[in-house]
């Protein structure tokens, strides 16, 4: 694919972000896009490799080896960008995937990871060329709404419009089902809208989505919290299927002395607030938890700390740390991390990166364990913190044990917990009778997606536990084409 040498005569090259002191005074996206002949050139190294390793795809028993989980056609797009066939590269882009514009955004990329010519050369741009394919599609006008021509007269409620509930609903809609998708908030998206950054996904492109999945027929209904405002099993009454896609919302707790003082947020809490507030009034209204002034502490690392990083130092925050209890990974990847695995090594992300551009050193701090927390009038004022290192215990298993004389106090006006998710919310899973498994998610077997309640299915984080974006992504398209199947007893979807 690509040209036979193209990736002996190319360099990896990716466009420069925006300047990390220039983008802090803003809430606009990072990236930059390269010109159309470097896309191309770009596409050119794809190796022809004979095994693809990048669009390979995870399986539901080894779910950390790389690859694409939505088997993306990674090669064939490659190819026809260096042959300047743009429209056919989105039409392939579209056999995969519902929403390229915003896993070419927010994905980790770990087709990466996987790519042959990663195995001893900086592999090929993938992500990137994703990005640049579906923006040249609604550039050019080449994305339409595609309502199906006929219905089957099936009815299908959603419940949750993150990635995994909107990528079922398009495939449902798509074959003739009339699909509902019910949303608590204010506005559609799920994680998509309020759980990730501005900087990251703007939210028009979200709602330039919505528009054309409006267009082609499905119906959203904001402000309805299921559960409550609707009773579930009235759902499961009134269609003929519904879906549970409410994700894995229930964030892990840090149940230490001092956790009841005030400035201690879960990590959501603040990156959802920031979010609302900056779209309904570019903050001017005030509803949001600001971090101007403040000492921050993120404790946590991944891309919810990040995010809580960035968006701290663009409120204006006096400093930012942010503690993990994990060690520093390596430059390189270990023994135990080979191709074509996702690769577990440093990597500065943008939060970082722009605290470096300000503080002059990477927020991260390793090997750390918060023991208390400690306030004045109500108020947290300081985080009193333990060095840990990682040994087995006597059951072969291990755990973090302290450091003598490691020992510190630092000082936090603001502290935020991005620890990750326990599970979903319990309320539409208890009124639907549904069985979870020994982590509270949704039980149902990967690739049925089937609960015990009768035609209720189960898809995405709310199954499977925090996971990416774009593994929410396979995970609804894939229960969508098994709720075509239950509903008519036989599928076309894929």
């Amino acid at each position: 694919m690509g040209k036979l040498t193209g990736f002996l005569e190319y360099e990896r090259t990716l466009p420069d972000d925006r300047n990390p002191r220039e983008r802090l005074i803003d809430w606009k996206e990072i990236h930059e896009q390269l010109p159309e002949a470097e896309l191309r050139e770009q596409g050119a190294r794809c190796m022809d490799c004979g095994v693809p390793f990048c669009h390979s795809g995870d399986s539901a028993t080894a779910p950390i080896v790389g690859g694409c989980p939505i088997n993306n056609l990674i090669p064939e797009w490659n190819d026809l960008i260096y042959h300047n066939r743009w429209e056919e590269a989105l039409d392939r882009l579209h056999k995969t995937n519902n929403f390229p514009e915003f896993t070419g955004r927010v994905c980790p990329a770990p087709c990466e990871d996987s790519c042959v010519l990663g195995i001893n050369a900086p592999p090929v741009t993938i992500k990137n060329h994703e990005y640049a394919i579906i923006e040249k599609g609604f550039s050019e006008g080449w994305v339409k709404a595609n309502p199906p021509k006929r219905r089957s007269g099936k009815r299908v409620a959603v419940i949750g419009s993150g990635p995994a509930g909107l990528s079922a609903a398009a495939q449902l809609n798509s074959v003739g089902h009339s699909v509902v998708v019910f949303e608590r908030a204010d506005r559609v998206g799920g994680l998509l809208m309020y759980g990730i950054p501005n900087m990251k996904l703007e939210k028009h492109y979200v709602d330039r989505r919505i528009a054309l999945m409006q267009e082609e027929g499905i119906e959203f209904r904001t402000g309805v919290e299921v559960g409550k405002d609707v009773h579930a099993a009235d759902l499961q009454k009134d269609y003929d299927a519904v879906l549970v896609a409410t994700g894995a919302t229930v964030p892990r707790d840090l149940p230490i002395d001092g956790r009841e003082l005030g400035g201690i947020h879960f990590a959501m809490e603040f990156l959802t607030a920031n979010t609302r507030s900056l779209l309904d009034s570019e903050h001017a209204d005030g509803k949001f938890i600001s971090a101007k002034d403040k000492h921050v502490v993120v404790i946590g690392g991944g891309d919810t700390g990040t995010d809580c990083v960035g968006t701290s130092l663009r409120h204006g925050c006096k400093s930012v740390i942010q503690l993990e209890i994990m060690p520093k990974p390596p430059l390189e990847r270990a023994a135990d991390n080979p191709w074509p695995e996702f690769k577990r090594t440093l990597k500065v992300d943008y939060g970082q990166a722009e605290a470096i551009a300000v503080q002059g050193e990477d927020p991260r701090q390793y090997l750390q364990m918060t023991q208390k927390f400690t306030g004045e009038n109500g108020q947290v004022k300081q985080l009193h913190l333990t060095g840990i290192e990682w040994k087995l215990n006597d059951k072969g298993q291990k755990v973090p044990q302290p450091v003598a004389g490691s020992e510190r106090v630092i000082e936090a006006d603001l502290v935020l917990l991005a620890m990750g998710f326990m599970g979903p919310e319990g309320g539409v899973l208890d009124q639907l009778g549904i069985e979870t498994d020994p982590r509270s998610n949704a039980k149902a077997e990967y690739g049925r997606y089937l609960t015990n309640a009768e035609a209720v299915f189960a898809a995405g984080d709310a199954r499977r536990g925090q996971s990416l974006v774009v593994w929410a992504i396979n995970e609804g398209r894939e229960a969508a084409r098994e709720i075509d199947r239950y509903l008519t007893g036989a599928t076309i979807l894929p």
